[in-house]
């Protein structure tokens, strides 16, 4: 893990800056414009020049952190989009056609659920969910317009994790495309790529970034499987991309301190009488712990857990902490808690597959003895 470390941090600092192309300063200048001008007639016919042109194409700002998120992800080449969804459905888009079959595990993200329940259902695509952590039950699922397995390792709310490795074999054996959401782990804990996995995309809004401050996308992959991808003019604006390139400066000491604090709550909460239940894959009592320790280089700062109450409960826990915000989103430097029968009857989140008593936490950058203060005494409100 260190070396990896080290590798990441010499990435996030070093690679790709070109000093000199922006008269050396060490934090590039935003390059807010549409155009680039050419110098004269031939330049502008040179098919092959790497010249910018416009940004709707290519901006140095978005150049810069592409190259970076690439080489942390030990892929050929990357492209931002102005949302983590934008990047999702673009990476759907290059590989469905009418009458395909895609492969999803159940519990991705549920805008992933809506574009192949609404948008790809009038191509007749069809999807097959699976739970993702049964090889034979992904392998029995596979028919001959199979095109996509879609995987999120570790899934969104119940951390499920899917055999990286050996799904991209059967993948292969079987001429499929295996896309992965890699927000959580980030490229500091978990290199899909080099599992066998095609694509990987992130959320750059969350721990990419670490500052809540920008929404974006990204998608890394080879070059050929990236040439593919339809370029829809959703590019991730030049200031947005300046904010990325900060954020990625930090990204492994944050998410070392993502997971240090992290582990800590987790353990607390694992202990504590008002909990049921932990789903966090850095506890040896979870059930997939090996499986994670296999194919992951430690792990990041969000997670869920049961609280033993029913939802009035849950509203006196949530309204009784003083450190964590209140929100939907994730993955940056402030701890963030939600619960999911905010805005849901019971019945609704047992009907989408999960518990009425489960909270998601992001642990943020705090310290984490005010963290663990403020949630025992929380939890001492239910």
């Amino acid at each position: 893990m260190e070396s990896h470390f080290r590798r990441v941090q010499q990435i996030a600092i070093h690679h790709g800056e070109e000093y000199e192309k922006h008269n050396g300063a060490i934090v590039p200048p935003i390059y807010e414009n549409s155009l680039f001008r050419f110098p004269d007639f031939d330049s502008l016919e040179d098919q092959n020049s790497s010249r910018y042109a416009y940004t709707r194409i290519d901006n140095p700002n978005y150049k810069i952190v592409e190259k970076k998120i690439a080489k942390m992800e030990k892929g050929q080449a990357a492209r931002c989009f102005v949302s983590g969804v934008s990047a999702i459905f673009s990476a759907l888009s290059a590989f469905l056609e009418k009458d395909a079959h895609v492969i999803s595990v159940r519990t991705v993200y549920g805008r992933v659920n809506e574009f192949l329940n609404t948008y790809f259902n009038r191509y007749d695509v069809q999807v097959t969910r699976v739970e993702g952590d049964d090889i034979d039950e992904i392998e029995q699922a596979i028919r001959p317009n199979t095109k996509i397995i879609y995987l999120e390792s570790p899934s969104s709310l119940i951390m499920k994790l899917q055999d990286l490795k050996a799904v991209a074999k059967i993948a292969k054996q079987n001429g499929i495309y295996t896309i992965i959401d890699n927000t959580w782990a980030t490229p500091v804990f978990q290199n899909p790529l080099e599992l066998g996995i095609d694509v990987v995309v992130h959320s750059v809004s969350k721990y990419l970034s670490g500052h809540s401050d920008i929404i974006g996308g990204v998608i890394v992959s080879s070059q050929d499987i990236m040439d593919s991808i339809p370029r829809l003019g959703n590019f991730l604006p030049p200031f947005e991309a300046w904010l990325l390139l900060r954020g990625l400066r930090t990204l492994g000491v944050r998410m070392k301190c993502h997971q240090d604090n992290a582990l800590a709550v987790a353990k607390f909460l694992e202990n504590h009488d008002k909990v049921l239940k932990v789903n966090y894959p850095g506890l040896s009592s979870f059930p997939q712990y090996r499986l994670g320790k296999s194919q992951m280089r430690g792990y990041s700062g969000t997670f869920s857990f049961e609280l033993d109450t029913d939802k009035q409960g849950i509203r006196r826990f949530i309204d009784g902490l003083n450190f964590f915000a209140l929100g939907s989103s994730w993955g940056g430097f402030e701890s963030v808690i939600s619960a999911l029968v905010a805005g849901r009857s019971e019945q609704d989140v047992i009907d989408i597959g999960y518990s009425p008593k489960q909270v998601r936490i992001s642990i943020g950058l705090e310290d984490v003895d005010c963290l663990l203060e403020d949630l025992e005494s929380a939890l001492k409100l239910i």
